[in-house]
């Protein structure tokens, strides 16, 4: 566990490619470089597939799809009421009422089985990250291993260019909006105790699981940064979705997620300043009305799964759908309004 060297499994999460622009004018970084997302439109319509990024103006991430996988119909609640038509077994829906609390609203018939959760891995990365509120503006380089990395492994991309200088919040930013394996790895790199590259990844991922457990996430098990498993990379929609709503509870992290676009600048290794765009893989915020947020995943292995929260007539409601085909986002909107019904 914690090697850098991934297996070359097919790794997708929607998006794949992230626009990258280097010019010689510099340009002021704006303080922490966050910006307001659009409001997300008030129709339900969801594409099937996860929308791709902007076009590339440099290099090209990997372009692929995940296989379709998991379709039955949900199950009833614990409660006895009527429950949302889905395809997904693999789902679970609660309700975080003022966010410090959660209630649970629905289960799926294989709610609490443990299976690969793709690129929503990256929302516990993104937690262990944000326990060092002190580094989030503070800046990394660029290695080429990052590049090499996503190369081998054909993982989701946000296109880093190798000497660039770019602070955490930036990073997390390229992890969580256009699934950025790249990202992922030189947060891991950089916020795990080691004296190489693979001792860091291992503290990294050791503190992943140690926090799954300190959130009583009893069916979850990290041997990934970034969701491409060595075969013990597994997790539960109930899991997922407490682990989500509990990072909503940070603000960087919510205001990150709910943005459909950024675009930010980073000094270059030749001086320079390279101008990065990122999209977000997540249609429903697009799509859903109230749409907050959180995470895609795709994968061979995993198929899709998505991790959502919406907010509605001052509710909040987070959920997620594990181990499902296409519908994924189709089949969340149905458990929204489930839920804002219920």
């Amino acid at each position: 566990m914690g090697s850098h060297a991934r297996p070359n499994r097919l790794h997708r999460t929607g998006a794949r490619i992230a626009t990258v622009a280097l010019v010689g004018a510099v340009l002021p970084i704006t303080a922490g470089g966050l910006a307001e997302a659009a409001t997300p439109s008030a129709t339900h319509s969801v594409d099937e597939n996860e929308r791709t990024s902007s076009q590339a103006a440099g290099t090209v991430g990997a372009v692929g799809q995940g296989q379709e996988q998991g379709r039955g119909q949900g199950a009833p609640d614990a409660t006895g009421q009527d429950a949302p038509v889905i395809k997904a077994d693999h789902a679970f829906l609660l309700d975080a009422r003022d966010g410090s609390q959660e209630r649970e609203m629905w289960a799926g018939a294989k709610a609490d089985e443990s299976v690969a959760m793709a690129s929503t891995t990256k929302i516990m990365t993104a937690f262990i990250v944000l326990k060092y509120p002190e580094r989030l503006d503070q800046q990394f380089t660029v290695k080429q291993e990052y590049r090499d990395y996503v190369a081998k492994a054909g993982s989701s991309t946000a296109d880093l260019q190798t000497g660039d200088k770019l602070t955490a919040r930036q990073l997390l930013h390229a992890m969580l909006l256009p699934s950025g394996a790249d990202a992922a790895m030189a947060l891991a790199d950089n916020f795990g105790s080691g004296d190489t590259t693979d001792a860091r990844i291992a503290d990294f991922e050791s503190q992943m699981n140690a926090e799954a457990q300190q959130l009583g996430l009893t069916g979850t098990h990290f041997d990934s940064f970034d969701g491409i498993s060595h075969g013990d990379n597994r997790s539960t929609a109930r899991d997922l979705a407490k682990l989500g709503q509990r990072a909503m509870l940070k603000p960087v992290f919510a205001d990150i997620v709910k943005k459909k676009q950024f675009k930010t600048e980073a000094p270059a290794a030749n001086g320079r300043t390279r101008y990065y765009t990122w999209n977000n893989t997540n249609v429903l915020l697009s799509t859903y009305d109230g749409a907050l947020g959180i995470k895609t995943g795709s994968g061979a292995e995993a198929g899709y799964a998505v991790v959502f929260a919406a907010e509605r007539d001052n509710r909040t409601l987070v959920g997620a759908i594990v181990g499902a085909d296409k519908d994924r986002f189709e089949d969340a909107a149905k458990m929204l309004d489930w839920g804002f019904a219920h």
